[in-house]
């Protein structure tokens, strides 16, 4: 078993599967951290990161300690022994607090041995407006289940609310409703999917159906019911030990709470360099899809993973603050203490179209795909502002806006997409349950001994090629050459085929490049035929 716990299965939020996609899972863990990669079609779309001893995961629960009630808040903190406390507003008590308030109860005194909750009598319904300060006491034990982990200084938040979510079905203690997931359309499955819950639901709980359970057999369904009955079974049975606040049910292996929630058939390869985790997601895609087992892969090359993969590089050119599109378009993302904002810029983007308002339309519509992967990619959460290039008119703003409500259905998180307002700005509001990914994409310069720092040559080779794209395609050079620093002459120069010779092929244009020590490391000069210096 590795440090991470694998062998162990968690719940995450479900992934909208919306169009069939090659999908790719690259997996890389060490004793420290586990990094893991969703490629959509060869592209990075996400990047999660797990390191081992983190306290809190989205869907752990816990035994706290009401610590300080906040009567102008509603609201209350929790103890969970960590410098960290809880918050839980009222709203977030749940409906059935009062029936898990006695149930926790009864159990730390050692009255309820009982797993099950054959026999318990339900406590009334909490009144959804209400004061939180009649409700809890300082000192007061409270079951909590993470629903946002800790980002900067503020403490996990939580929820009386518990659930365990299994691939198809997720179990409601204390709840008696059968729901169906809305995205589950025909009227039959609908029907057939109600009266199998109903004769295998168990007495004292609520069962609500996710859509990953539609064209599903009864035995699969039974078997993923008497997994999440086994899971509760587990938190309970430490109820009667609890002597102070603890957790009590983790939320484990991130690698195989993923794959439960997006193995589906249009998923190729999973590759992990890890043996502990590779026999881990092994047993599990064994456990859940017989089927596919076989497309859980060990890598055992010297090459790093993501190195092999080109996930690095990805990382490195999608992290950065300035983000290049193959196209010449560009973005800037800035980050804020309130907000995200993004700006689109055409840059060296080839005009289509009859105009300047085609054109705008075309690099708004090629911005909207990426900042869409990047919202996903980054985690991006709170409130972003977009500002697209001007647009007159109105059926464009229409088109941009119906455009990127499409590209963002493939996205988890819960998002609000507002049309362009009169200043061609997009508000989009996403949720934020886990601190946004923020990765360095910035070296140590060479000329300044660590004293300083510049963007990644990565970037800069991505900047040449927007550059050299534009002065074939519309200023029609078919013969260049290219002034730059030796380590970026080497680095598209070398290996079979170089970056050099794919441009070439690409371009269907003669392209030379030399080296120049005089140049910095982001400095380039593009010379014609002539051998005469072309000013960008």
């Amino acid at each position: 078993m590795s440090k991470f716990g694998y062998g162990r299965l968690g719940t995450i939020s479900v992934f909208n599967i919306l169009s069939k996609v090659n999908k790719e899972l690259i997996i890389s863990a060490n004793s420290d951290e586990m990094q893991i990669a969703l490629l959509e079609d060869k592209q990075l779309v996400e990047l999660h990161k797990d390191k081992g001893g983190n306290p809190f995961s989205v869907g752990d629960v816990f035994v706290g300690k009401v610590r300080k009630i906040m009567p102008g808040l509603n609201a209350a903190f929790i103890d969970l022994n960590d410098e960290k406390n809880g918050f839980m507003h009222y709203v977030d008590l749940g409906a059935s607090y009062n029936s898990f308030n006695k149930y926790l109860r009864l159990a730390m005194n050692g009255d309820a041995a009982m797993t099950t909750l054959k026999g318990f009598t339900p406590e009334p319904i909490l009144e959804k407006n209400g004061n939180l300060s009649e409700v809890l006491k300082v000192g007061q034990y409270i079951l909590g289940q993470v629903t946002k982990e800790p980002i900067s200084t503020k403490g996990p938040k939580l929820t009386g609310d518990i659930s365990f979510a299994g691939r198809y079905l997720v179990l409601v203690p204390f709840g008696n409703k059968i729901s169906i997931s809305q995205k589950i359309r025909g009227s039959e499955e609908n029907k057939r999917l109600r009266r199998l819950m109903q004769s295998i639901k168990p007495e004292g709980f609520g069962i609500i159906v996710r859509t990953m359970a539609e064209g599903r057999t009864v035995s699969e369904l039974d078997a993923d019911l008497r997994n999440l009955l086994e899971q509760w079974r587990q938190m309970t049975s430490v109820l009667k030990r609890i002597s102070g606040p603890q957790k009590i049910w983790s939320e484990l292996g991130k690698a195989s709470a993923l794959l439960r929630d997006i193995l589906t058939d249009d998923f190729n390869t999973i590759y992990v360099d890890n043996e502990d985790v590779y026999n881990d997601v092994s047993q599990y895609v064994q456990s859940i899809a017989p089927d596919k087992s076989d497309i859980v892969k060990l890598y055992k090359m010297e090459t790093p993973i993501f190195e092999q993969f080109g996930i690095l590089r990805d990382i490195r050119r999608a992290f950065g603050r300035i983000v290049t599109i193959h196209s010449g378009v560009y973005l800037y993302v800035e980050h804020t203490e309130a907000m995200h904002v993004i700006d689109v810029n055409s840059g060296n983007h080839i005009k289509s179209g009859e105009g300047q308002e085609d054109t705008a339309l075309q690099v708004n519509m090629e911005s909207g795909k990426e900042i869409a992967r990047q919202l996903r990619l980054r985690d991006m959460g709170g409130i972003i502002i977009v500002d697209f290039v001007d647009m007159a008119k109105a059926e464009n703003r229409k088109k941009l806006f119906d455009f990127m409500t499409e590209e963002m259905k493939r996205d988890k998180a819960r998002h609000t997409i507002l049309p362009l307002s009169k200043f061609g700005l997009m508000q989009i509001t996403r949720q934020r349950v886990r601190p946004a990914i923020e990765v360095d994409v910035q070296e140590k310069c060479p000329f300044c001994d660590g004293t300083g720092h510049i963007r990644s040559s990565l970037v800069v080779v991505d900047e040449i090629e927007a550059d050299l794209r534009h002065l074939v395609t519309i200023q029609g050079e078919k013969n260049l050459t290219i002034i730059a620093h030796p380590y970026v002459q080497a680095y598209v120069t070398k290996g079979f085929p170089s970056m050099r010779l794919r441009w070439m092929m690409a371009l269907k244009s003669r392209v030379t490049v030399k080296a120049s020590e005089r140049l910095s490391l982001l400095e380039y000069k593009f010379l014609n035929s002539s051998g005469e210096e072309i000013r960008l």
